[in-house]
């Protein structure tokens, strides 16, 4: 199944009720299996995109659709793992985890085995009753990446999911989820601001440049999944996050004076 990003543009009006233009023409599909990551500067419209083709926004021009087997009589599943850990603090790990299995209605039998499932996947074993306040912010995290894998989405859409965690629990986590990632094959959009998270883990990366935000280039990482940062990979790393830094430089440059 392919995610098709087809001439999307969006306007919003600002509080000087003046129209601003946040993205134009953007155009790329997804390929089944594919990790697509979204990178750029402040201000270039990366979490707005996501949002657009999680359907949490519509589009002002342009369309968002899937191709592919399997999608008669079925709307495309989508998983969405915020910035903001949002779990519902009244509720377990396990509870959270199954929280989309009881909006499908699935049985209470389903939500068993794959809550735990995912539980399991993700580290997160032994844990199952603890509430979010008794969890680390990486723990926290990855309760909320079993919560959108558990209902087995056609994409998974994230949105700088580790970028309030500490440097060293960000590694381990960009370690985890591509391991996870291994196991399940998912189609996956991924928005960060961290040049080197994007070359670890994309088969593309799509820079965008600041307002309007339009795709400046699209970046193939041709470097196996797993090992990028060993040091037979070092140099060719170290270039592609160099080629990406110098396409965003100028725009952070810009971003940074306006503040």
């Amino acid at each position: 199944m392919n995610i098709v990003i087809e001439n999307v543009g969006k306007t919003f009006i600002d509080s000087k009720k003046k129209e601003v233009t946040a993205l134009e023409n953007i155009n790329f599909t997804i390929a089944d299996q594919e990790f697509v990551v979204l990178v750029g500067p402040s201000g270039c419209g990366k979490s707005t995109l996501l949002n657009i083709v999680g359907g949490l926004l519509s589009p002002s021009s342009g369309s968002v659709y899937f191709e592919g087997e399997g999608l008669k009589n079925k709307n495309p599943n989508l998983g969405i793992v915020f910035q903001e850990i949002a779990l519902f603090p009244w509720r377990t790990v396990f509870e959270n985890v199954v929280y989309g299995l009881q909006e499908q209605k699935a049985s209470k039998q389903e939500q068993k085995e794959k809550g735990q499932y995912y539980i399991d996947m993700v580290g997160l074993t032994g844990f199952e009753k603890a509430y979010p306040k008794q969890l680390s912010g990486g723990m926290k995290q990855r309760a909320g990446i079993a919560r959108a894998l558990a209902i087995e989405p056609d994409l998974l859409l994230m949105d700088e999911p580790f970028s309030a965690l500490d440097a060293q629990t960000r590694t381990l986590m960009q370690e985890e989820l591509l391991t996870i990632w291994n196991r399940t094959k998912l189609s996956t959009l991924y928005v960060t601001h961290n040049i080197h998270e994007a070359v670890y883990l994309a088969d593309r990366v799509i820079v965008l440049s600041r307002h309007p935000g339009r795709i400046k280039s699209i970046i193939t990482i041709d470097l196996p999944k797993i090992g990028r940062n060993d040091d037979q990979y070092r140099e060719q790393f170290e270039q592609y996050a160099d080629d990406i830094w110098q396409l965003i430089r100028h725009d952070a440059q810009e971003a940074l004076k306006e503040g």
